[in-house]
């Protein structure tokens, strides 16, 4: 993998970058986030590690900025912040995953490989219904209008669209989304699936919608258009 490690503090940056050097992974290295900022929108990374305290911009902050101006890279916050509320924070700013320092590197490398794998490995292009489902650029596209997804909005729409009319728990979801190893609960199914509403809805799409199945969990359905008599 590609990866960018935004991390300010020296003894931990150095750490990290030879141990994932060492991993085999090509690595760069930020200490600010005015630096990380142009770096990440510049070079097509696999994973970005971001630190939540930057001594210019705070992390959250910064991912905020890499998402509005269209980043979908799948980017993990390192960060001894570790309380619910604040891990809800850094999700819904657009992190994909989550590790509260002190941590073990073993952890580390498993959740950037699976955030990797989740961000990767589909059909370039896609159908769903109307849609089409870029998968190099994480895009939903209806005719010349289009939704960015992030790494985490896409490999849930992806694992929705793989069992398409099925009920899927939101065990089920967090088990294939998030991995075995996420320590938060499973209303982040439902934080997320509300993002995936609200792009579905944005590009005017009636025939693909997301319901709520009463004690399970979710399905996607795609409607098929009526033919004529």
């Amino acid at each position: 993998m590609r990866i960018l490690l935004v991390e300010d503090e020296a003894k931990m940056a150095r750490l990290l970058h030879r141990g994932l050097r060492e991993e085999g992974h090509q690595v760069d290295h930020c200490a600010d986030g005015a630096t990380a900022l142009d770096q990440a929108l510049g070079v097509p990374y696999d994973v970005i590690v971001l630190d939540w305290a930057l001594p210019d911009i705070d992390g959250v902050s910064l991912l905020r900025s890499w998402r509005d101006r269209g980043l979908h890279t799948a980017v993990l916050m390192l960060t001894a912040r570790g309380t619910v509320g604040e891990r809800v924070t850094g999700l819904r700013a657009g992190a994909d995953d989550y590790l509260v320092k002190p941590f073990d590197f073993d952890e580390l490398t498993a959740r950037l490989e699976s955030l990797h794998r989740r961000s990767g490995g589909h059909e370039p292009r896609r159908r769903l219904g109307p849609l089409t489902l870029d998968a190099n650029r994480h895009a939903l596209v209806l005719g010349d209008a289009e939704q960015i997804l992030t790494a985490r909005e896409w490999a849930l729409l992806s694992e929705l669209a793989g069992h398409a009319g099925e009920a899927l728990t939101r065990t089920e979801l967090l088990s294939a989304v998030w991995g075995g190893g996420f320590d938060g609960g499973p209303n982040v199914v439902d934080v997320y699936v509300g993002y995936l509403r609200t792009k579905l809805r944005k590009l005017g799409v009636s025939e693909v919608h997301i319901d709520a199945v009463r004690g399970v969990g979710f399905r996607l359905i795609v409607q098929r258009p009526e033919r004529a008599p």
